[in-house]
């Protein structure tokens, strides 16, 4: 009879570690983590646009006019990124 008892409260034990877990499937970040990962998307979004925009400019040798357009695309798409990762963030 004890043994029937210890069974089914390990049971119950059980389901409501799943229930838990099944609730929490994404692990909450701190918020330093998220402020890096917003600032780390708009830096590598300036990046890549200016170095398209070298590049270009080194093909094409029309320096500094891709240099200068691509830097501010980069600005826009790193902005961009923020916003939608920040309204994914409100979401949750």
């Amino acid at each position: 009879m004890e043994e029937e008892d210890f069974k089914t409260r390990l049971k119950s034990a059980k389901n409501k570690a799943k229930s838990k877990y099944s609730e929490n499937k994404e692990p909450s970040t701190s918020g330093m983590g998220q402020a890096f990962k917003m600032s780390t998307e708009l830096v590598a979004a300036v990046a890549v646009g200016t170095i398209i925009g070298f590049i270009l400019d080194n093909w094409f040798g029309t320096k500094p006019w891709l240099i200068l357009i691509f830097f501010f695309v980069g600005v826009i798409a790193g902005i961009m990124n923020v916003i939608k990762s920040a309204k994914k963030m409100q979401k949750k």
